[in-house]
This record gives C-alpha cells, sequence and structure tokens, in this order.
C-alpha cells in the first residue's frame, strides 16, 4: 500500500503514544490531510543511512496550534511496516511518500515467560534504585517499557522487527541478563572502592614455620 511518510531518527512501538512538534511546511500539509482525510502516515526509523522498516501511526489529535501554523500534535503508533519505495516528494504532495508491506504480529506469550521478564525488569530498576511502578500482567508486553530497560537504538531497532511476542520478550530477557549482570559487577567494584582507605584490622600472620 502507498502511504505518506515522516522520515525520523526515532522508533516508536505499536500501542505507544507519539507526541509529535509540527513546524516544516510539509508536514503541516501532512497533519492536515489526515484531518481532513482521515489517513494514516508512516514514520521509517532513518538509521545508519537508511530506511527499512518503520511504523505506522494515527493522528489522535492536534493539541496546540501556534500562531505561525506549527502544531503539537498526538498520535497512536500501530503496525510495523517493511518500506518497499520511498519518495521524497509524493505526487502533488510536500511531503515523501513510498510503497509499505503492513507486517503481520502477534502478541502470545506464556504467562510464564512475562513474569519472568516483569521480574527481570524489577531487579533492573531496583539495582540502579529507579522507582518502579505496578504492571498488570494482562496488559504487559514486549513493547511496554521497550524505551526504559537500557536498550540501545540498535537493539530498539532490532525488537521493531521481530514479528514473534515470544522471540521478542526472549530477546529483552537475554539483554536483560547481561545487562544486570554487568551492573551487579560494577556495584561490587564501587564497593571495593569505596573500601580503599579505610582503617581495616588484618588478622596476625603465624611466620614460625615459614619456608623460603
Amino acid at each position: 500500500m502507498k502511504m505518506p511518510l515522516f522520515p525520523l531518527q526515532s522508533i516508536f512501538f505499536p500501542g505507544e503514544t507519539v507526541p509529535l512538534h509540527i513546524f516544516e511546511t510539509r508536514y503541516k500539509d501532512l497533519i492536515n490531510d489526515c484531518r481532513a482525510e482521515a489517513i494514516t502516515f508512516g514514520i521509517p526509523v532513518f538509521i545508519n543511512n537508511q530506511m527499512k522498516f518503520g511504523t505506522e501511526v494515527q493522528l489522535v489529535e492536534v493539541v496546540t496550534t501556534y500562531e505561525g501554523g506549527e502544531m503539537d500534535v498526538v498520535c497512536v503508533a500501530r503496525q510495523v511496516f517493511k518500506l518497499l519505495t520511498f519518495e521524497p516528494q509524493m505526487q502533488g504532495k510536500l511531503y515523501a511518500g513510498g510503497l509499505v508491506d503492513l507486517l503481520e504480529y502477534d502478541f502470545k506469550a506464556s504467562d510464564a515467560l512475562k513474569q519472568l521478564v516483569i521480574d527481570h525488569l524489577k531487579e533492573l530498576y531496583r539495582i540502579m534504585e529507579v522507582p518502579y511502578g505496578v504492571i498488570e500482567m494482562d496488559t504487559f508486553t514486549s513493547f511496554t517499557l521497550a524505551h526504559k530497560m537500557g536498550l540501545s537504538f540498535e537493539q530498539e531497532y532490532a525488537l521493531l522487527q521481530i514479528p514473534s511476542e515470544r522471540e521478542r520478550l526472549i530477546f529483552i530477557k537475554e539483554h536483560l541478563d547481561t545487562t544486570i549482570q554487568v551492573l551487579q559487577q560494577v556495584n561490587r567494584t564501587r564497593k571495593t572502592i569505596e573500601l580503599n582507605g579505610h582503617f581495616k584490622n588484618f588478622d596476625p600472620l603465624d611466620f614460625t614455620d615459614l619456608e623460603i
């Protein structure tokens, strides 16, 4: 299908709220077209000077319109797509567009795997001394805290491309395993450093039978 495109160096996951500040003329036109025609648009991820995958988003609300025509808008991310073609300017429009293939994603995973990932997240937040809110099992998915678990931009991009919820949760678990181990080692190292310079009690050594 053909879709208007708004390339960004950002990643949005399905179900995520997408706040955007619109100031370029071409994207003002895009938002106005979305309002008038109820169309969706795509945000392809610009990474490593390439654009291959992105997320379809739907305009929800124009929150503020400024005197110069700039806008603060809220969208919601829907489906992940693979970008097939890219036109810097759609016919008769100022904004870009292209052909996309909407990908089929599932959100099926066992409660045991979900709980394992949630437990890992709790441990990560505990180590980092970051407040951790309550997560409901029935609403938790691999995308719930995807931006808040220390994934690099490249890792988030890789996560975006995994169609299976089970595989996405395994991907996240493996990342959390590694991150927790690193943080635990850092904490041990920090405690060791903090002990340096402190007065210590040493057990006396018995050199009576020492052989050289």
